[in-house]
């Protein structure tokens, strides 16, 4: 996998957590250990695609 697409990849997965976790937040009861969760995972990501355009 060439780095263009691997940053392609994380994107969309940066993007998908991003949609999951504010259908999370919109519910009545929001599952604060969830949103944690997909908040770390996508802050991860980010973090990753930044050291990759580096």
């Amino acid at each position: 996998m060439n780095l263009q697409s691997h940053l392609d990849a994380l994107k969309g997965r940066h993007a998908s957590l991003d949609s999951k976790i504010a259908a999370e937040g919109r519910r009545p009861s929001p599952d604060s250990s969830q949103l944690s969760r997909m908040k770390l995972e996508k802050l991860r990501l980010k973090e990753e695609m930044e050291r990759l355009k580096s």
